[in-house]
């Protein structure tokens, strides 16, 4: 394809460079021809008139003839110089001759004078008549150039067709050159534009260096399209490992809860069970349709939250008032009501913009953790900082195999004895507080506690 489109560009330039050399040739030589005979004919046509009215000066009384003092100051004018002759070719009369001009001129003797420069190479002479007497003017200096040309029809031809030809193989010789040199920096890039288009065509988005020259915008723009392309190819391929994982986890999620539900429904249904029983199945029934429903959610939510796709509802809160109601709910509630949690914060105001929503299931999430992982009589210390939310206890502490699957999904500890919840509860936590800007980062020895720290952002003063 390169060598095609430079051949191509090549052929054009020989194909212009040709009739350019034929039409350049053909007015060089017209304009030629026409200056000079338009020149010659001017400056001769002048001289020649002159030395025809010349005979206004000449007067012939009893058959001598003689100049008029008028006539001798136009011929010092014209650096002339003048002959008179009677009809028998004798010269009667001159003035300003040259030494060496014939005292007698024969008729062929006229002619060569007429014809030749045979006086000197700068005089032009010319002939003149007036009744019997014929006369002779040289003007010397006057530009005018007589030649015999003596030329044989097809030698000249053949030496025109010969210059010709050689003049024609040297232009194209130099065109095919510069044609080759300046096709290859015209058609390298067209040929790299082409490539390009190819690589987009098959899907190889890739961001080429920049050349030059006129071209450079079109470069520019193909390697905005191929980043274009190559955003849209990944955020394809994103969504589509998205939804595959969708699916599996989905169905990975709801394997155990259908298996139950399906079970205990088929013991309702063969009619052999009691009142009691059937009680106590649909409410295990429902129990695990609930559990379902909040495996969605939270698969969904950690989906959303993985994939950056989670809309947070950011407004300004006081970070303390907020964590001391979560303190208070918790503590409200039956579960946690004889639990030993203890608050403090490093003042009274800290701001920070948070989802509350989101915010507080992350928090409860870690705070449940600590209750829910440990002896009854764990104490619980949350502190408040300006950029930190600390969760300490003093429990059984994590083992440190199990700390390092921590935010793993549907990870439970050796040391977690409920199998309540979703198994999602820590890597949505984690995934909520990352989706603020934070870092959580827990650290925990066996027998000595856990300590979970959440690292708020530093916030941009307006």
């Amino acid at each position: 394809m390169k060598w095609k489109l430079t051949t191509r560009f090549l052929l054009s330039v020989l194909s212009i460079v040709i009739i350019v050399i034929f039409v350049n040739t053909a007015i060089l030589i017209g304009f030629f021809i026409f200056q000079q005979f338009s020149n010659y004919y001017d400056s001769a046509y002048s001289e020649e008139r002159y030395v025809r009215d010349f005979q206004q000066y000449i007067d012939i009384n009893n058959g001598t003839p003689s100049v008029s003092k008028e006539g001798l100051q136009q011929l010092h004018q014209r650096n002339a110089w003048i002959q008179l002759l009677d009809d028998k070719g004798q010269v009667v009369d001159a003035h300003f001759a040259p030494e060496k001009a014939l005292s007698h001129y024969a008729p062929i003797d006229l002619i060569q004078v007429y014809k030749y420069k045979e006086f000197d190479g700068d005089t032009t002479v010319y002939v003149g008549s007036k009744d019997s007497i014929s006369y002779l003017i040289g003007i010397k200096g006057s530009g005018i150039s007589r030649y015999v040309f003596h030329i044989s029809g097809s030698s000249a031809l053949q030496f025109i067709g010969k210059f010709g030809l050689l003049i024609v193989i040297a232009d194209l010789l130099v065109a095919t050159l510069v044609g080759w040199l300046f096709g290859r920096t015209l058609t390298k890039p067209l040929y790299a534009m082409i490539e390009r288009i190819r690589h987009l065509k098959n899907h190889e988005h890739v961001t080429n260096k920049v050349l030059g020259g006129v071209y450079k915008p079109v470069f520019e723009n193909l390697n905005e399209v191929s980043r274009e392309l190559t955003a849209h190819e990944q955020e394809r391929k994103r969504l589509e490992i998205m939804r595959e994982e969708w699916i599996s986890n989905v169905s990975h999620d709801m394997k155990t809860p259908l298996a139950s539900i399906r079970g205990y429904a088929e013991l309702l249904n063969d009619g052999k069970s009691t009142p009691y029983e059937q009680t106590e199945y649909a409410q295990i029934i429902e129990k695990q349709s609930l559990h379902m429903q909040d495996l969605l959610d939270d698969l969904n939510l950690t989906m959303r939250l993985r994939h950056q796709q989670l809309p947070l509802s950011l407004t300004e809160v006081n970070m303390v008032q907020f964590i001391r109601e979560i303190v208070i709910d918790t503590l409200n509630t039956p579960q946690y009501e004889q639990a030993n949690i203890e608050f403090n914060a490093s003042k009274e105001d800290i701001k920070h913009h948070i989802d509350e929503h989101f915010m507080r299931r992350a928090v409860m999430n870690f705070l449940h953790n600590a209750l829910l992982h440990n002896p009854f009589d764990v104490a619980v210390n949350i502190h408040v900082d300006d950029h930190s939310i600390t969760i300490s206890d003093n429990g059984s502490g994590i083992s440190a195999e199990d700390l390092e699957h921590i935010f793993e999904r549907y990870y439970r500890g050796t040391n977690t004895e409920q199998t309540l919840g979703t198994g999602l509860g820590t890597a949505i936590a984690r995934d909520i507080i990352e989706a603020h800007g934070g870092i959580v980062t827990i650290t925990s020895e066996e027998q000595q506690g856990t300590t979970v720290s959440i690292q708020l952002p530093v916030e941009k003063k307006e």
